[in-house]
C-alpha cells in the first residue's frame, strides 16, 4: 500500500522557533517533522510520512487572516500531501483558530482532507466544527500522547477515504451532521431503556444530548448607588507595567490582585495590558479604556457612588477554560464580598 503523505501545521511555540516573542513570525515551512510531529511520527509508523512542517506565528495569522492562509495554502500545496494534519492546539485560543482556518481551508481550496485537535471550549471549536474534523482533546499539551493516540487513525481513514464512524466512535467533537440507520431495537424501546437505567442510577447515553447552560440568579438592585463600594474586576488583562504576576497572554493560569490606592488614572508608564487576544496598542496607550478607574473616581468625587474599592482583580479571558474563570470567580467573589463590597464592574476588551 502506498505511504500516505502527510504535511503538519504548528504554530511558532510547538515548531520550536519560539515563545510570544515570536508570535508575528510569517508562515515558514521546514522538512520532515518538528516538536509534535515526532510523536505522530511513530504513531503513524509506515503508514504514513510527515514530509514537512510548515508553520506560522499566532499572532501574525490572526492579525493578517487572509495574506497567511494564501501562503501556508501554498507551502502546503507545494508538497502534494494525501492528508493535513493541524494542531492538536489544546485550549489556545490563537491557535485553534489558525488550526480551524487552515484545516478548513485545506478542505475547501485544495479538496485535500484534514484534521485538527482542539479542547471543547477553544474558540476554534465553534468557528469551525462544522467544516473539519476536531479530535477531542485535553485542555493543555500534557495530553497530546492522548490526542495523536485518537488523531492518527482518524488521518488514515481520512487519507484513505475510509467511512467515518460517529463522532463518540471516532473521537471528533459533533460536526452536526445526521445520518438515518436502521437499529436492532425501534425508538420508544431505546427510549424505555434509558429511562429504566437512569432511574436505577446505571450509566446510559442520551442520543440527543442537551447544551449544558449555567443559569446564574441576578442579584437585587443596588438600592442607593451614591452609597455602593464599588469594585472594578477585569478579563481584559489590564496589569502594572511589567506584568508582576506573569499572567499568560492566553488560557490564563491566574489572575492577579492590585492596589489602586491613591491612584485616579491608569497612564501608560504605570499600566498596560497582557491579553494577546487583541490590539494592545490602545489600551497600553491608556489602561483606563479597558478599567475606567477615572471616571469612577469622578463618580466618587461628584457622590456618584459610594467609593471604589481599594483594589482590582485582573486575568485573560482569552483562551481560558470555563472551569478556570469559575475558580477564579468564586475566590474573587469570596474577597469582595469579605470587603463590603456591593458592586462590581466587570470590563472585557
Amino acid at each position: 500500500m502506498k505511504q500516505i503523505k502527510v504535511v503538519h501545521y504548528l504554530n511558532q511555540f510547538f515548531a520550536q522557533i519560539g515563545g510570544e516573542e515570536k508570535a508575528d513570525i510569517p508562515p515558514e515551512s521546514k522538512s520532515g517533522p518538528v516538536g509534535p510531529g515526532m510523536a505522530f511520527k511513530g504513531a503513524f509508523g509506515d503508514a504514513a510520512e510527515i514530509v514537512a512542517t510548515v508553520a506560522c506565528g499566532d499572532s501574525y495569522f490572526n492579525e493578517n487572516p487572509d495574506v497567511a492562509l494564501a501562503a501556508i495554502l501554498d507551502m502546503i500545496a507545494s508538497f502534494e500531501p494525501d492528508i493535513v494534519v493541524c494542531g492538536p492546539a489544546f485550549n489556545a485560543g490563537r491557535y485553534g483558530v489558525a488550526c480551524g482556518a487552515v484545516a478548513t481551508g485545506v478542505r475547501e481550496k485544495l479538496n485535500i482532507p484534514a484534521i485538527t485537535g482542539m479542547y471543547v471550549e477553544n474558540p476554534g471549536v465553534d468557528l469551525y466544527k462544522q467544516s473539519v474534523h476536531i479530535v477531542s482533546t485535553k485542555d493543555n499539551a500534557a495530553g497530546m500522547r492522548d490526542a495523536v493516540a485518537l488523531m492518527v487513525p482518524l488521518a488514515l481513514k481520512l487519507a484513505r477515504g475510509e467511512e467515518i464512524g460517529t463522532s463518540a466512535e471516532e473521537g471528533y467533537i459533533p460536526m452536526g451532521i445526521r445520518k438515518n440507520f436502521f437499529d436492532k431495537k425501534r425508538g420508544s424501546r431505546r427510549a424505555v431503556d434509558m429511562l429504566l437505567k437512569k432511574m436505577a442510577g446505571e450509566p446510559y447515553e442520551t442520543e440527543f444530548p442537551m447544551p449544558d447552560f449555567d443559569r446564574v440568579v441576578p442579584n437585587p438592585a443596588v438600592k442607593d448607588i451614591s452609597k455602593a463600594k464599588i469594585a472594578l474586576v477585569t478579563s481584559g488583562g489590564i496589569v502594572p507595567k511589567g506584568n508582576p504576576d506573569r499572567i499568560e497572554s492566553s488560557s490564563a493560569s491566574k489572575y492577579g490582585k492590585y492596589d489602586l490606592e491613591g491612584i485616579r488614572d491608569l497612564d501608560a508608564q504605570t499600566y498596560e495590558t497582557a491579553h494577546g487576544g487583541y490590539d494592545p496598542v490602545y489600551a497600553n496607550e491608556d489602561a483606563d479604556r479597558v478599567l475606567p478607574v477615572d471616571i469612577l473616581r469622578e463618580f466618587e468625587k461628584e457622590g456618584k457612588i459610594g467609593s471604589l474599592s481599594r483594589y482590582f482583580y485582573s486575568t485573560v479571558g482569552n483562551g481560558t477554560a470555563v472551569a478556570s474563570a469559575k475558580k477564579y470567580a468564586r475566590a474573587i467573589g469570596e474577597e469582595l464580598v469579605a470587603d463590603g463590597v456591593d458592586a462590581v464592574i466587570l470590563t472585557s476588551t
